[in-house]
């Protein structure tokens, strides 16, 4: 298991029967988790909300808060910048768990000796990762996302991240159509990362499934992956696809490269228990 510990704007406070309270900067959200399957300790401390997401019994959801909360706020992971938002579907903007791979991205692109190195993000979300990698040296990153207001997003955590030099592209398309238009463009990465959902639509109602399109997508990247890459970063939350299945997907296409697979998670305060929160794969030439 791999934690992001090196947080100081983030912590999970508590968590029990399906919910965690967590940190975010001075503001306290209590969420839901399927993961959480332990019960509650007798602590008052699950009082100290600030905002309160209710599940429906019948889907979606919707916040309650004591206070008033400013539209966004922000926290910082290193010397990045995130801006923060409770939305209709309980998300953040941010994924705190993801920090364990911003230091691997940041890092492992830090110490490249490459003249040129070009990243490719696919899901990208609100751009963590995208501003990891530009933070990190990336002369170029190609953010790519099918949600216009997940790129308006990420490009207001750029500027959040002072990295309004640095070449990021942000591109609103379908993640596979925009491998194959790289494909035929001849463009080769040195880095990709990629956070594929369960299930979602591309810009042009394109369906995506993980369990139906995962290896379409692997077996594509292999494509435009230069000569001297330096990774392949692969996340995913999907409940009940694990670490061993993402492996044998990823043994199938890269057979002949160094293949880590594993989970990820987040530590709890309360009582030293980890919060698993999905899997991930790397795939390096050594």
């Amino acid at each position: 298991m791999n934690l992001s510990t090196n947080w100081h704007d983030y912590e999970i406070l508590a968590s029990g029967d399906g919910e965690k309270l967590e940190r975010f900067g001075n503001v306290i959200l209590r969420r839901p988790d399927p993961q959480i399957i332990w019960p509650k300790s007798d602590n008052n401390i699950w009082n100290k909300w600030d905002g309160y997401y209710h599940r429906s019994n019948t889907g979606g959801g919707f916040w309650e808060f004591k206070k008033k909360l400013p539209e966004y706020w922000t926290i910082r992971y290193r010397d990045l910048t995130f801006k923060i938002s409770p939305t209709n579907f309980k998300h953040t903007g941010i994924f705190p768990e993801q920090g364990v791979n911003w230091d691997y991205i940041i890092d492992t692109i830090s110490k490249s000796n490459k003249d040129e190195f070009l990243v490719l993000n696919l899901f990208a979300y609100t751009g963590c990762a995208s501003m990891a990698a530009a933070y990190g040296g990336a002369s170029e990153v190609v953010h790519v996302d099918s949600s216009k207001g997940m790129i308006e997003w990420a490009k207001e955590n750029m500027k959040l991240c002072g990295l309004d030099n640095k070449k990021i592209r942000f591109i609103q398309d379908d993640c596979l159509k925009f491998i194959e238009k790289e494909k035929r463009r001849g463009r080769k990465y040195h880095a990709v990362i990629m956070d594929p959902p369960s299930y979602g639509r591309g810009p042009n109602k394109e369906v995506w499934k993980l369990e139906n399109n995962l290896k379409e997508l692997i077996d594509s990247v292999k494509d435009i992956l230069a000569d001297d890459f330096e990774f392949v970063l692969i996340n995913s939350y999907t409940t009940g696809f694990s670490q061993f299945s993402l492996n044998n997907l990823l043994r199938l296409s890269f057979k002949d490269y160094k293949i880590v697979t594993g989970e990820i998670g987040l530590p709890i305060c309360e009582n030293n228990l980890v919060l698993p929160c999905g899997v991930y794969g790397k795939i390096t030439r050594d």
